[in-house]
């Protein structure tokens, strides 16, 4: 009998509200090294929030997350960013792009916050750029392009510094069906080439079905498998 892959990241009865309004209620995930983990549920469910209590940018209110086996809440907010800049690539549902950086510079921005050569952060970001077929809009700021552009850029930024693991917010929601089949493909393909692991929140079941396993969200707490 074979071992699974070595649990990178996990969510433990994880409990979250915004003021009186319950997100998140006993939700529990477990993410293998290089596993690629659909997140689906209907809208409401706390899929979001999950991702983001995942990414260490909100802390829940009861409930342990871990990654790599260090607890979340028990780093400081600098740690938790440095953590998410290096090992935990986000692509956030609007992308999130700093708007007064072109796409270049917002995808190089991560490689340059760790003391990266500028030449050699810039040579990466044009790579991924490539990848996801934006290079033209290199020197575009994000209000002057159109979401589905800002999301390929954003997708270029979750992975320009190889992480351990990708956390990607409805990352076709934006993309029409040619070009949310080729950011997905890339997504996939870069993670694993590099044995990244991918959770990605999706309404969209051709989104589910490229990855290995779903986790049902209702309610804010995980569906039991059939």
């Amino acid at each position: 009998m074979t071992n699974g892959p070595a649990t990178v990241l996990t969510a433990s009865g994880v409990h979250l509200s915004f003021g009186s309004t319950p997100a998140l209620r006993g939700a529990s995930i477990s993410i293998g090294a290089g596993e690629h983990v659909a997140v689906t549920g209907p809208s409401g469910s706390g899929k979001s929030t999950l991702l983001h209590c995942l990414a260490g940018i909100l802390l829940p209110d009861a409930g342990v997350v871990t990654f790599a086996g260090r607890r979340l809440d028990e780093l400081s907010s600098d740690e938790r960013s440095r953590l998410r800049r290096l090992h935990l690539g986000l692509v956030l549902q609007f992308g999130q792009l700093v708007p007064e950086l072109t796409a270049l510079e917002n995808v190089a921005l991560p490689l340059l916050l760790e003391g990266r050569r500028r030449s050699e952060a810039e040579q990466a970001a044009r790579l991924w750029l490539g990848k996801l077929e934006v290079a033209d809009r290199a020197d575009v700021r994000p209000p002057a392009m159109s979401g589905g552009e800002q999301q390929r850029v954003a997708i270029a930024r979750g992975l320009v510094t190889s992480p351990d693991v990708v956390l990607a917010d409805e990352p076709t929601g934006s993309l029409d069906t040619v070009t949310g089949e080729l950011a997905l493909e890339v997504l996939v393909k870069a993670t694993r080439e590099t044995g990244a692991a991918l959770v990605v929140v999706t309404h969209d079941h051709r989104v589910s079905a490229w990855m290995d396993r779903e986790v049902v969200l209702r309610d804010g707490a995980v569906e039991a498998a059939p």
